[in-house]
């Protein structure tokens, strides 16, 4: 096994998780939902999800197979970006819009940092911009601009986010406001990379406790609506995703000022 990180194994085991999900129930999890207007969530589109996810996911633990796991659901990915969510924005900036196009986008942050970390000479050579450093660069800016909705959300649906927070914390409102904060300077942190590797960490900290302090006892107390099943799974998945870009920032000072995103193209040129 080759194993990078904690969140490496974490995020490679998600998506297998995820994968076995969607092959036992037959459907697309909400890891993939929703899909666009016109498309038809068919047995092929199902099925391909599940195990791209679960070949993917088995693959990044394996030495001889890493590379070749981390490329293909890189590119799954980013195809899954661009020809399912961004087209949508043209419909209209609603929250089903923009929270699955965030949802994709801190996906493929960490599987670009995956790709980057496991990418071979003939990835280097011929994919440079991808897999080297500005690569990396970009994925991280990508996971910041990605998580800056979720901050927002908090705001647009204040009541619903506070209705959420655990019964046994004070103030749920204030809670709220201090959540969605957080959100957005972590994501700005991340972007113009000031203190970026905490930022990171504290975002996936943070997904973690929402998983720890609201699914989890929810779960343990009644029974689950799909909606809510569907929940635990996403923020379980956009958790591990965030564990990887935060691993990502190895060996970087906690309190280091980056190179920005705009550096780093500018060496691409």
């Amino acid at each position: 096994m080759r194993i990078a990180s904690g969140g490496h194994v974490v995020f490679a085991a998600t998506m297998v998780g995820a994968g076995i999900l969607g092959l036992i129930q037959g459907d697309l999890t909400a890891v993939w939902q929703p899909v666009p207007k016109g498309v038809s969530a068919s047995e092929v589109l199902i099925y391909f999800c599940a195990v791209i996810s679960v070949a993917c996911g088995i693959g990044l633990l394996w030495e001889r197979t890493a590379a070749h796991a981390a490329r293909l659901l890189f590119a799954y990915l980013l195809l899954w970006l661009l020809v399912f969510r961004v087209p949508s924005l043209l419909g209209g900036l609603t929250v089903d819009v923009y929270w699955s196009l965030c949802k994709a986008g801190v996906m493929l942050a960490a599987a670009w940092a995956l790709y980057v970390w496991f990418a071979t000479d003939w990835d280097r050579q011929r994919l440079s911009f991808a897999t080297r450093d500005r690569g990396l660069s970009i994925a991280r800016a990508l996971y910041g601009l990605a998580i800056i909705p979720f901050g927002l959300a908090h705001f647009q649906y204040l009541q619903h986010t506070a209705s959420l927070v655990p019964s046994w914390l004070p103030a749920h409102v204030a809670w709220a406001y201090f959540t969605g904060i957080a959100f957005i300077v972590a994501g700005v942190a991340v972007l113009i990379g000031v203190c970026a590797r905490l930022a990171a960490a504290l975002s996936a900290l943070q997904m973690a406790l929402f998983l720890v302090l609201v699914w989890i006892p929810a779960a343990a107390t009644r029974s689950l609506s799909s909606f809510e099943r569907g929940e635990v799974l996403v923020t379980w998945v956009l958790t591990a995703a965030g564990w990887v870009v935060a691993d990502s920032y190895r060996g970087i000072p906690w309190l280091a000022v980056d190179k920005p995103l705009a550096a780093a193209l500018r060496q691409a040129r």
